[in-house]
Formats: C-alpha cells, sequence, structure tokens
C-alpha cells in the first residue's frame, strides 16, 4: 500500500501507458461513493478516507525526505502535507480485470486524460501542469497493477494517434 512512480521521466510531446487492474480475490472493490458532481466532493478529503482504492496519474520525483515526512503524518491530519498526489485522480469502481489508460500530452495545453476500459473519464481531466513527471499509481491493499508502456502489450487504444508508448529516456554517447 502506498505511492509507486515509474522511474522513466515522460519527456515526449504525448505518451500513453496502461495500468492493467487485478484482484486476487476476483472481487469488485469501489473507490467511493462520492462522486464528482457532488456540491462538496474535494477528491484529497476523502482520498485516505476507508472504501477508497486507487489513484492514478503521474507525479514529481520523490526523494528519502518526502517519504520519511509521509510516513511521519500517517496518524496526523494535515492538509498541506504534500502526498504526491496532485497530478493523481481516483478511477472510481475498479473491478478485476479493468483497464486504466493515461494520457499525457505536453505541448500547448500540457494535459493528463484517464481512460477506464477504453472509455474517456472527461470529468477526471488534469489541464496546465508543469515540470517534469513520472507515471504513478497509488495502491491500497486487495489489488496487484501491472504498468504497462509497450504498445503490443495495451488492451485499449489510445485515445488518438498521436499519443504513442511511452519511450525510457536515452543519453547521449
Amino acid at each position: 500500500e502506498g505511492l509507486a512512480l515509474v522511474d522513466v521521466s515522460i519527456e515526449q510531446d504525448a505518451t500513453y501507458w496502461e495500468w492493467h487492474i487485478e484482484c486476487p480475490d476476483g472481487t469488485h472493490h469501489s473507490s467511493t461513493t462520492t462522486t464528482m458532481e457532488d456540491d462538496d466532493y474535494d477528491d484529497d478529503d476523502d482520498f485516505f478516507a476507508e472504501g477508497t482504492s486507487l489513484k492514478f496519474g503521474v507525479t514529481t520525483k520523490k526523494n528519502q525526505n518526502f517519504y520519511r515526512a509521509l510516513e511521519s503524518n500517517e496518524d496526523g491530519d494535515d492538509g498541506n502535507l504534500d502526498d504526491g498526489t496532485q497530478l493523481m485522480r481516483t478511477i472510481p469502481n475498479v473491478q478485476n480485470g479493468d483497464t486504466i489508460g493515461v494520457a499525457v500530452q505536453q505541448s500547448d495545453l500540457p494535459m493528463i486524460q484517464f481512460l477506464l476500459n477504453g472509455e474517456p473519464l472527461h470529468e477526471l481531466a488534469i489541464s496546465r501542469f508543469r515540470g517534469g513527471v513520472y507515471p504513478s499509481v497509488f495502491v491500497r491493499e486487495g489489488y496487484n497493477v501491472k504498468f504497462v508502456w509497450e504498445e503490443d502489450e495495451f488492451k485499449e487504444l489510445s485515445p488518438h494517434v498521436r499519443f504513442g508508448p511511452l519511450i525510457p529516456e536515452r543519453g547521449l554517447i
């Protein structure tokens, strides 16, 4: 249980990857009963609440000091603590066998789009972010999550042809 980053920074103009979800017991895990349309909905307030599940998106690179601060505040109620999930979203009603697609565009209007089994979740999109980011997931107990970046292993199509698979950065010789 916790925040996991893929150690490949997103350098491409537009990229896509998937998270394949497995629940070892094969059951359905509901993330929350609160919806985005509720007037008082605050994603950060209910994220750590009982019954929530997984968050997907990107985050900045984290160091040991970040994890120590997060660990020391596990029982605290500091709403100002950077938990690393500002550029991530909870996907509601994740089930065994689901595919979560993440498409990141960095040109013109930087944007993060989310897809559940190939269907866009427009209400969860994040726009206007800056800086170096890494694919990330916040995993909850009861889930196995597989990061898939190779196009031949995708279960769904990217939202547009310009979103190619994530390519690891390469150094110059």
